[in-house]
């Protein structure tokens, strides 16, 4: 292979360790495929990962965007190997390829190293073989929905945006409710919330606003955020 490059990268903390390296890892791989030209950056995560993503998801709450799994493709990368188990990638290292195991993969320490050593392994010995493809094709199948909800919830947001940071109240009311909480969680993230910082918890307060108006005050999110109602809109403002 040529170039090869080693990078080292500045690790944060937002999220938590394993986040926060994911987070430094992606961005290191995007600069470097940007200089250096590439098509495509490949990442070698299989269906056993997947899996493993889809039940991390399950046990923080998440939803189905988070339960859809990774994406075989988003941007600049690709996924190729993700429909493969594990063990038919593993078996194709040992025809000469020199591969790299990254330790934290086997420290308990770590959630993911948890779910692969110990929970992916109980449940297939207690539901049977085949747990971590049907985990697997749930991600797939939540992924066509999440891409279809999220496509609608951008239409609904342009409609019903009057101004800048400003929604129409009565249209929101009338959308499904996976659909309006969708365009909330646009909304609040172009007025300068930080997706990793706005929970569930912030987008349903942020909801009641619209659907359990009752005077309440306005809404303070992170980011420094303020969403309040008045007259029929839902303003969203940054405050100083």
């Amino acid at each position: 292979l040529d170039p090869v490059e080693a990078l080292t990268v500045d690790v944060g903390r937002a999220g938590g360790p394993e986040a926060a390296a994911r987070i430094a890892r992606y961005d290191a791989f995007e600069a470097a495929g940007q200089r250096l030209g590439a098509a495509a950056v490949l990442l070698g995560h299989t269906r056993d990962d997947q899996a493993e993503t889809v039940l991390l998801g399950l046990a923080r709450g998440s939803g189905a965007r988070s339960l859809s799994g990774m994406a075989p493709v988003r941007g600049i990368f690709r996924r190729p190997l993700l429909d493969l188990p594990r063990a038919t990638v593993a078996a194709a290292t040992t025809q000469g390829l020199d591969v790299w195991a990254d330790p934290h993969n086997e420290d308990p320490a770590f959630a993911r190293a948890r779910v692969r050593h110990r929970l992916l392994p109980a449940l297939e010995a207690e539901l049977g073989p085949g747990v971590a493809a049907a985990l697997a094709r749930t991600a797939t199948q939540l992924r066509a929905d999440a891409d279809a909800l999220d496509s609608w919830a951008a239409h609904e947001r342009s409609e019903a945006q009057r101004n800048p940071g400003e929604l129409d109240v009565p249209r929101l009311t009338r959308l499904p409710t996976a659909v309006r909480t969708r365009v909330l969680r646009l909304a609040a993230v172009d007025s300068g919330c930080a997706p990793s910082d706005l929970s569930a918890a912030h987008i349903e307060e942020l909801d009641r606003l619209v659907t359990d108006w009752r005077g309440q005050g306005p809404l303070h999110l992170p980011g420094r955020v303020r969403a309040s109602r008045s007259c029929g809109t839902l303003s969203l403002t940054t405050v100083d």
